[in-house]
């Protein structure tokens, strides 16, 4: 592996870290800093690259969880965390309510998805489907949400937010920007939302990364190991940082700049491509 490699690896690291969990989406950020720009598949074979791309996303993964971490612990079925469910707070069963629409859904569709919706010209459609759902969220949500923490989220917002997640299938919506944007629409603040939506992300994010990972561990050798190890470094420092940043701005700044961004992306795209 030469320098070159390496530094593919660390700047497609950074551009995981910042968009994995803004509502930007990484698939049209890949698109366009990969496929035009740095082919990390000229270096490795087309195995190898779709590998590196599961370990970077795995080192935003860790970063949330250590970010959110006191969030995870409470989920844990621990006597003392199901008493404090039962006072009010956040319990794993609304998670699993949160998730189960989207695990159905891409399991029934995933070749379909797989074969049909991977392309460019879907990338680009979903970027601007995503960010008009996200203006809409941020003028017809409740100027003062009910719902300011997410321990106070329902059943029915969980399995609602769930619902608003299988949109993020469609490549390009990306899953932060449709679950934020469904859970202020049903009366969360942003923040609450967020929290949730990351709540969320991880298990489904971590149970695909894994079963890929199983699937191409015979890419994990000596020649690819710094090319691996160089992304998922460079994904996880940055994640940690933009994380943090992010849930520290989300109720101010709120969604509508991160649409007006997202149209911009999905113009380039289109120029370069079309």
């Amino acid at each position: 592996m030469d320098l070159w490699g390496i530094i593919v690896a660390v700047i497609l690291g950074i551009v995981e870290g910042l968009t994995e969990f803004a509502p930007v989406s990484s698939t049209g950020h890949m698109i366009l800093v990969d496929d035009i720009w740095l082919h990390s598949k000229d270096l490795y074979s087309p195995e190898v690259a779709n590998t590196f791309k599961v370990v970077i996303q795995l080192g935003s993964i860790l970063a949330v969880v250590i970010v959110l971490r006191q969030r995870f612990l409470d989920l844990l079925p621990t006597k003392k965390n199901l008493t404090k469910n039962q006072e009010g707070r956040l319990g794993l069963t609304k998670v699993i309510v949160g998730l189960l629409p989207a695990i159905i859904l891409g399991l029934l569709f995933e070749d379909y998805i797989d074969k049909y919706l991977f392309r460019k010209e879907t990338v680009v459609l979903g970027l601007v489907a995503g960010a008009i759902l996200m203006i809409v969220a941020d003028k017809m949500g409740p100027k003062d949400p009910t719902v300011k923490s997410v321990d106070q989220i329902s059943y029915k917002q969980a399995i609602l937010v769930g619902l608003f997640q299988c949109i993020a299938l469609w490549p390009g919506f990306s899953r932060s920007g449709s679950t934020m944007s469904g859970g202020v629409l049903l009366g969360m603040s942003h923040r609450a939302a967020s929290d949730f939506t990351f709540i969320m992300a991880v298990p489904i994010m971590l149970g695909a990364s894994s079963l890929s990972l199983l699937k191409n561990w015979e890419h994990f050798n000596l020649d690819t190991l710094p090319f691996l190890a160089a992304g998922f470094i460079s994904a996880f420092i940055v994640a940690l940082i933009s994380v943090r940043f992010f849930l520290k701005l989300i109720n101010k700044i709120k969604l509508t700049p991160f649409a007006i961004y997202r149209i911009v992306l999905a113009a380039v795209v289109y120029i370069l491509f079309f």
